[in-house]
């Protein structure tokens, strides 16, 4: 059973959410501007809040987070109502906890309700990449890198390709206070999603975290800059450059993760006003670049099944021209906007860069 709902989650009228006992999956994105309040005290002022399940660190903590539940605590809840601000790109972390909830929901003999109170996709509808031709990531459904798609409209496509049984309604975006007066990057998504630019840059730029580059974890702006202490800048370099990007030559200390406490030498990204950026392309080239100019440069086996698709290891390997591997993801991208045309909540449509 599927719905999509254009009234706000207060004023929904379900026994489950009046009455039963509800368990709320979110995250410090489900802050109301309208009432002040986060989502979940809906539910604590009516006393039926049962459960509430959110990242495991503070929300502007350095390390990687995730989200974890007692697969025994959902079983005895009647509602799990899902409000995160996820970014556009298939591998965010909050989204896969939450496919990997929606998963093990399926092993529940009598599973809650679903809800998800959808929000304005950050990264917008630009398509990027291709869907996976090999096993991905757990909890990853089959969309492109950036799938241009809500959170519930990807809750809706995962819950059809797991062929869940339980309920699922989506809680349109231009019903909640966030989605109508705040930017949906204003409250940083995740402590290595600061900003503006960043969702623009994800979906290439987490791709950094498996190789020996790091996107500048543990610096105040991720994945704009690149570097590793072993990278030498200079006018002389042939970088691969996209028109309307500039490539600042920079250094950078992280505080956290990889190389912290030690400088760094790359570049900051810098995206000239009004460029669509195809982040997935641009850093496959850099990737291929610092491949054949540096024998640190290394990936990790992580890195093939994040990508999905043995075209874009090649490329990066060198087996692949960049004409050959970038028409291979032209012809992806297409086939996936005309696949994801079945799940769209909202008028405006998904598109690719030309």
């Amino acid at each position: 059973m599927f719905s999509f709902r254009t009234t706000p989650l207060q004023d929904q009228l379900d026994k489950a959410l009046t009455e039963g006992k509800v368990g709320c999956f979110c995250t410090q994105n489900c802050w109301d501007p309208d009432s002040g309040r986060y989502m979940y005290e809906i539910f604590r002022s009516r006393g039926n809040l049962a459960e509430i399940f959110s990242p495991r660190d503070a929300e502007l903590s350095p390390v990687t987070n995730h989200m974890e539940y007692d697969l025994g605590a959902v079983g005895r809840l009647d509602a799990i109502v899902v409000e995160i601000q996820d970014v556009g790109t298939r591998y965010f972390n909050y989204t896969r906890d939450l496919f990997r909830l929606m998963s093990d929901m399926k092993s529940i003999d009598e599973p809650p309700a679903l809800y998800v109170a959808d929000h304005v996709n950050p990264a917008g509808r630009v398509v990027e990449g291709t869907v996976p031709s090999v096993p991905a990531e757990d909890n990853t459904p089959r969309v492109a890198h950036r799938h241009g798609l809500t959170l519930g409209e990807l809750a809706y496509l995962y819950h059809s390709e797991i062929g869940a049984k339980y309920p699922l309604h989506v809680i349109s975006a231009s019903v909640t206070g966030t989605g109508r007066q705040v930017m949906p990057w204003t409250i940083a998504p995740a402590s290595d999603i600061p900003g503006l630019f960043t969702c623009d840059m994800y979906s290439g730029g987490g791709l950094w975290n498996n190789t020996s580059i790091t996107p500048g974890i543990g610096t105040a702006r991720p994945y704009e800059y690149i570097g590793a202490p072993f990278v030498r800048t200079g006018d002389y370099e042939p970088l691969p450059i996209p028109a309307g990007v500039l490539m600042r030559p920079c250094s950078f200390v992280p505080a956290c993760g990889k190389y912290a406490g030690e400088t760094c030498y790359g570049y900051q990204i810098i995206l000239e006003p009004g460029t669509e950026y195809h982040s997935l392309l641009h850093t496959l080239q850099l990737m291929r670049y610092f491949r054949e100019r540096y024998s640190q440069f290394e990936v990790s086996p992580e890195l093939s099944v994040k990508l999905a698709d043995p075209v874009l290891l090649g490329y990066i390997e060198g087996t692949c021209t960049y004409g050959d591997m970038r028409e291979h993801v032209k012809v992806e991208e297409q086939k996936w906007i005309r696949k994801a045309r079945k799940y769209l909540l909202y008028d405006n449509q998904p598109y690719r860069i030309k």
